[in-house]
Parts: structure tokens; sequence; C-alpha cells
């Protein structure tokens, strides 16, 4: 059983940071096969603009590997445009590419900031996605209680 997800970038961030965390859990996953990552050109230059920033201690080789792996396990996408308005216009990006994946298969954005997308119960947390992937898939049982 395989998730499609769009990982936002903060989720890598967190996970090399500290990878023996919940955001490196996920990102793990989706560099074993059990996460399908959904990318776009525009994420993927996102994610090594980001983790080449000076204020990051992240090692080149360590970058070079995450990228390189989640572009060789990763579907590309080209994102529809989408009508909502985000609070950072740089998110646009993994939204659509959600939306485009959504089409065909169910798919989730993985964010540790849900606030900053859309109340949609396809917006999880990285906590959230490894409950669906023990759960074998199935969505969370999600009401706006859970927000």
């Amino acid at each position: 059983m395989k998730l499609y997800a769009v990982i936002d970038t903060n989720v890598l961030v967190s996970a090399l940071l500290r990878w023996d965390s919940v955001p490196g859990a996920v990102l793990e996953q989706a560099l074993v096969g059990s996460i399908v990552p959904v990318l776009s050109d525009e994420i993927m230059d996102e994610y090594e603009e980001v983790l080449r920033r000076k204020k990051f201690p992240f090692q080149e080789q360590d970058i070079l590997a995450l990228t390189e792996g989640i572009r060789k396990r990763g579907v590309f996408l080209d994102p529809a445009k989408v009508e909502e308005n985000l609070p950072d216009p740089k998110d646009v990006v993994f939204y659509a590419v959600t939306m485009e994946a959504r089409k065909g298969d169910d798919a989730y954005l993985v964010t540790g900031n849900t606030k900053h997308f859309p109340l949609k119960p396809f917006v999880v947390t990285p906590r959230e996605m490894l409950t669906i992937l023990e759960n074998g898939g199935k969505p969370l049982q999600l009401d706006e209680s859970n927000y």
C-alpha cells in the first residue's frame, strides 16, 4: 500500500534537524516507498533553496542524499491553478500540486503549519500522516473539532 503526499519544506527541515522525530519518520517512509512524494520542479527548487540556507547546519551530502532520494521516488505533476488565497504565496505550489494529485488518487499535504492552508481533511500533520499509514491508508475521521 502506497500513499501519495506532498511534503511541505518545514517537514524536511524538521526531519534533518532531528531524524529521530515524527517528521523524520515521515521522511523515512517517503525514502523507503510507503509514501510516494508528489513533486513539481518548483517544489524541488524550494527544497534545495531552503535546505541550503546558512541558518541551517545541514551538510551538502545530506541535502543531496535527501533531495535525490525524494526525486528518485517521487512523481512529478504540473500544478493546476487554485482559487484559494493562502497566507504565504510560497505555499500555493504545495497546495496546487496536492489538488492536482487528488484528481487521480488520494493524496495528502503533510505540513507542520496546517494553519497556512485551508481546513481540509487531506491537509495533515506529520503525526496524522503516520497514523494514516498505521491504519493501512485509511483517512482519518476528522471533524473541525480536531483543528
